[in-house]
């Protein structure tokens, strides 16, 4: 007799809905889900900006491990689209795609979400705008729930789910073997079985799926990798943009090499931080719903796309690369004004300080060209430019850039 009807490795957005589906579909069934981080409730990042202002490498970082995986403490945006944000349309449809995103936000609404507002790009004024100026503005509903919010949500899904799911926090699951009758699931210290498995480890667990799947034979190929910088700069220069529709996801096709480069994860009012994957400390967003959490400053990111083939295939280990090179030289994320890096020259303490916009996150002043490859820098610094004309102020000298942002 199995231990578990189904066991689901991780305990991020996928395999909380994995564990709801089967709660509310088929209450018979007995579910354990494995997280190798921690409780919502314990899961705390030790930099407070005083004692601790940047990465101290924790064993298991509390922002990208634990229950609600990374996005446990991000800005709390759900996107229902088609148009960016993954190719799940691509297997199911476009309609049946979307109408899951619809269901996904009726269940947030459902947990503690209800009252937050939906924005949409339907109509708006800004894709005309940003024709006018080579660049494109994606179709997309944004719910934006916060990161208080989303932590609201979370913890009353994990209320409904915890009397009917057997959770294991901080219990990383080494390996998976397939038997005839189901699976294996093996800890450093006990093993568990089931007739089915649901394996959603998300980025942090992206090297052990890999190890999996090359000992089950699965085949796998090389996705896309995204690689550039977090822009931080006075709220007020997007606020046209952001009071209307909160994230302008905008791409832009550079002129020297037809690169596009797009807008990612815009926090009006938010704030720079850390994440911690595998040992790589790299750069992120969030903001809050509630005003008196927020800063005067937004943030986002602007990423370059790569995809590699042949002969070489690991885009993950690429930016990986690029990410280590960053820890290296500036012991963890760089940050530098637009102004010096456009003089050809590394940002200094005293610069920072006299810059106008006032930096959310501490990290090391230094010069971003001597580790972003020069195509992808030259593609941001495109984008910089182009965004001046819809939101002047935008290539402003005291503009932030932190780097480097990946998303594997």
């Amino acid at each position: 007799m199995k231990d578990y009807d189904v066991i689901v490795i991780g305990a991020g957005p996928g395999g909380i809905f994995s564990a709801y589906e089967l709660m509310k579909l088929s209450p018979e069934l007995k579910v354990a889900v494995f997280e190798a981080g921690k409780k919502l409730e314990d899961r705390k990042c030790p930099i407070d900006g005083k004692k601790i202002k940047s990465c101290i490498n924790c064993k298991s970082c509390a922002i990208m491990r634990g229950f609600g995986g990374a996005g446990a403490f991000s800005d709390g945006k759900y996107n229902i689209t088609n148009d960016f944000g993954g190719t799940l349309y691509e297997h199911i449809g476009k309609e049946t795609a979307l109408e899951l995103m619809k269901y996904v936000d009726e269940i947030n609404m459902a947990n503690g979400g209800e009252g937050t507002k939906l924005y949409s790009t339907a109509g708006t004024r800004f894709k005309k705008i940003c024709l006018e100026n080579k660049l494109q503005l994606l179709d997309a509903s944004v719910r934006h729930l916060g990161t208080d919010k989303n932590y609201e949500v979370l913890g009353h899904l994990f209320a409904e789910l915890s009397d009917k799911v057997d959770f294991y926090f901080e219990s990383h699951v080494e390996d998976l073997k397939v038997e005839d009758d189901g699976y294996r699931v093996i800890l450093p210290d006990r093993e568990y079985t089931c007739s089915k498995c649901i394996v959603s480890v998300g980025r942090s667990g992206s090297k052990w799926i890999e190890k999996v799947c090359s000992n089950l034979d699965i085949e796998t190929y090389s996705n896309r990798v995204d690689i550039g910088v977090r822009v931080e700069l006075p709220a007020v220069v997007f606020s046209h943009l952001t009071e209307e529709l909160y994230e302008s996801k905008i791409v832009y096709r550079t002129e020297k090499f037809e690169d596009k480069v797009r807008t990612f994860c815009m926090n009006p009012h938010g704030y720079v931080v850390n994440e911690n994957t595998n040992g790589i400390v790299t750069v992120n967003g969030h903001s809050f719903d509630s005003p008196e959490l927020q800063s005067d400053n937004t943030n986002f990111a602007l990423l370059v796309a790569k995809h590699f083939s042949e002969p070489f295939k690991d885009s993950n280990g690429y930016g990986e690369s690029i990410a280590k090179l960053s820890n290296m030289l500036g012991g963890g994320v760089i940050v530098q004004r637009f102004g010096d890096l456009m003089r050809g020259r590394r940002s200094n303490e005293q610069r920072i300080a006299e810059s106008t916009v006032r930096p959310t996150l501490a990290a090391t002043p230094g010069d971003l060209s001597l580790v972003l490859p020069k195509r992808i820098l030259d593609g941001i610094v495109e984008m910089i430019y182009a965004l001046d004309k819809i939101a002047p102020g935008t290539a402003n000298d005291d503009t932030l850039l932190y780097g480097v942002e990946v998303k594997f």
